[in-house]
């Protein structure tokens, strides 16, 4: 399946698909969930990719099949700790960061350190090679956001001292970092906002099981499905296959410089009923167990794709039901 979707990306990239070939890439957290798409798209359109990883929150059976590709290259690392490279570089695209709500509490340094010390010594990287540079920041930056759907203007409702805010805060000033370089240096810049990506390779187990595949992974073993607060919370879920297409557009794309984007599928949802599409289509007996909501969790999510309309010529393709379809198949496929 995986194959399959790869090549329907590079189809729908177009005539960006044609600016890849021969481009030298560096992917922080390229053996993570989004990370490991991309650098198998690139190197399928012949790029020739540096992944860093220190395999923490990424899984190195997601690289696996890149390994023995002359066009690959993995290095374990942290991205917080300096690295140089001599051979020049056109491109660095920087997902290195832990990203589960359940991590936020249990490991709030690393995730701050990530975002601040880790772009810091990417973008010192991107400066040193004249590379465009590429940061996935995320929906988080607009906290519990008073504008639905959010424009890429709404400044944001954040609390600086909350239990998400080592996420909320830390992609914040990464932002901060990212614009700093492009004034002050003339870096070619680009910064994604990143809205509830799912699909196959997402990590279902522990501090790592986002909402889907947690949903996906209780309902096909038939246990409770876990729903923080009454679950009319909303969302709006992309699937991996169009986020990956959106980012790509937006790092290979000239003269977007300082471009700064809402990535993300504006079909909203609330979490109960997303509950219920799971089990209809995994036919779970699964019932339904309600949790308190975590502090400071946002009440709606639904982003303005416009400006990615525009300027990017993207759109989301697949739909929720289909998506989770693909997502169910994969997890069924790993028991």
């Amino acid at each position: 399946m995986n194959r399959k979707e790869v090549e329907g990306i590079i189809r729908n990239l177009g005539a960006i698909r044609h600016r890849i070939e021969g481009k030298k890439v560096l992917v922080t957290g390229g053996a993570g969930f989004l990370g490991s798409w991309i650098c198998e798209v690139l190197v399928e359109q012949g790029a020739k990719v540096i992944c860093l990883d220190n395999l923490v929150s990424g899984l190195k059976t997601n690289i696996d099949p890149l390994m023995d590709n002359a066009n690959f290259t993995f290095i374990p690392h942290d991205i917080t700790q300096p690295i140089f490279f001599d051979d020049p570089l056109d491109i660095i695209l920087h997902l290195a960061s832990r990203a589960s709500p359940f991590e936020f509490e249990k490991y709030p340094i690393q995730i701050l350190k990530a975002n601040t010390l880790g772009i810091w010594i990417a973008l010192g990287i991107a400066k040193k090679h004249n590379a465009r540079f590429l940061y996935t920041s995320t929906s988080e930056v607009y906290g519990d956001a008073t504008e639905i759907p959010t424009s890429e203007e709404y400044r944001g409702n954040v609390n600086p001292i909350g239990q998400r805010s080592c996420y909320d805060e830390a992609k914040r000033c990464g932002e901060s970092y990212v614009i700093a370089y492009k004034m002050e240096h003339g870096l070619d810049v680009r910064i994604a906002r990143i809205f509830n990506t799912y699909g196959p390779r997402m990590r279902a187990e522990g501090v790592y099981g986002r909402v889907i595949p947690r949903f996906v992974e209780q309902a096909l073993s038939n246990k409770p499905l876990t729903i923080f607060g009454d679950g009319t919370q909303t969302r709006s879920f992309c699937y991996v296959t169009d986020q990956i297409e959106g980012l790509l557009k937006l790092a290979f794309l000239d003269e977007e410089s300082g471009l700064v984007v809402n990535i993300g599928n504006d079909e909203e949802i609330p979490i109960l009923e997303l509950a219920n599409v799971i089990k209809e289509l995994t036919q779970s007996e699964s019932e339904t167990e309600f949790h308190p909501l975590p502090k400071d969790d946002p009440l709606r999510r639904r982003p303005d794709i416009t400006k990615a309309q525009e300027r990017l010529g993207w759109a989301p393709k697949v739909s929720l039901r289909e998506g989770l379809e693909r997502t169910i198949r994969y997890f069924r496929e790993k028991k």
